[in-house]
């Protein structure tokens, strides 16, 4: 199995466009020590010929664009990009969607209440049915039931995904009337992809509400965890005001409890860090804040990165 970071930041990337924090202000003056990031995207393949998205990220285009294993054939209208597995129905999930609108049939994975969210509530995302065949939208097992997964029906080339609820809740802009029908361990989940012996595990929103992710994480080849924000505070200390990391559904990396507490020295495979916020001090690769998770055996995802299962 190939995969490949094509983004690695929160929402706005980084530096962020409306933001003057230190970070920002610091890599547009070229005076912090790191690298600029896109909004959160994985592309994995099986068989270097069919590839999937594990996310829809706003700056998908761009991505695309930038990796060559994404280009369409010489002389062709389609794509290797043949599936999309979405982890939620948040903006930062799901709006790369509409990028791919050209008349070109996929496959869209989610859980029953994001597709009822995208489908039914938010009729922007019908432009996706114009294709033809036009996109199928298909369910994610919950664990522990796998659904096996065909990357091309000519060749033995299948693997195997299931989603594991996190907790958390529905976005804002989903009407009072909808969230209160929708069951609440379908909000947000983390991804389950195997294929043979190897698994991938796919969570960059960690509410901490649900503690079965960690036996996943553990038992998984390679995982992407949320690195959104390394303390609970953060953005009142950025901004002056703001909620919460937890409020917003974020695992802080530091801290009693925090991610690196709670996750810290276990699992057979590579420990990523994934959907790194603008304010998170682990992008000056300066600070202590980034040696410290990199002793602790911790990667940080950078766009571009790239790993083979």
């Amino acid at each position: 199995m190939r995969v490949k970071v094509l983004g690695s930041g929160a929402g706005g990337g980084f530096p962020q466009w409306n933001c003057g924090c230190s970070n920002c202000n610091g890599l547009r003056a070229a005076k912090l020590h790191g690298s600029s990031r896109t909004q959160t995207q994985i592309a994995f393949s099986v068989n270097s010929k069919a590839w999937f998205l594990l996310n829809a990220s706003p700056d998908l285009r761009a991505q695309i664009l930038a990796t060559p294993e994404l280009a369409p054939p010489e002389g062709s209208r389609q794509s290797p990009i043949t599936g999309v597995f979405l982890p939620s129905a948040d903006v930062d999930s799901i709006m790369g969607l509409l990028h791919l609108r050209e008349f070109t049939p996929f496959r869209i994975f989610a859980t029953p209440a994001v597709q009822q969210i995208l489908r039914e509530e938010n009729t922007i995302f019908r432009v996706l049915d114009r294709a033809t065949p036009p996109v199928q939208w298909l369910g994610i097992s919950m664990r522990p039931q796998f659904a096996r997964v065909d990357s091309d029906p000519r060749e033995d080339s299948s693997f195997r995904c299931s989603a594991v609820p996190l907790g958390g809740s529905y976005p804002d802009y989903v009407s009072d009337t909808l969230r209160g029908s929708l069951p609440a361990d379908q909000a947000v989940v983390g991804l389950l992809v195997e294929q043979g012996e190897k698994r991938l595990f796919f969570a960059p929103s960690l509410p901490g509400q649900n503690q079965e992710w960690k036996k996943l994480a553990e038992s998984s080849d390679l995982v992407f965890l949320d690195g959104t924000f390394w303390s609970d505070d953060e953005l009142s200390r950025a901004a002056g005001s703001g909620k919460t990391a937890r409020a917003i559904g974020h695992l802080p990396l530091s801290g009693a409890d925090g991610l690196l507490q709670q996750f810290s020295g276990t699992g057979r495979g590579r420990r990523v860090l994934i959907h790194i916020n603008n304010t998170n001090p682990i992008l000056d690769e300066e600070s202590t804040e980034y040696h410290q998770v990199r002793e602790m055996g911790w990667e940080i995802a950078h766009d571009g990165m790239e790993f083979a299962l």
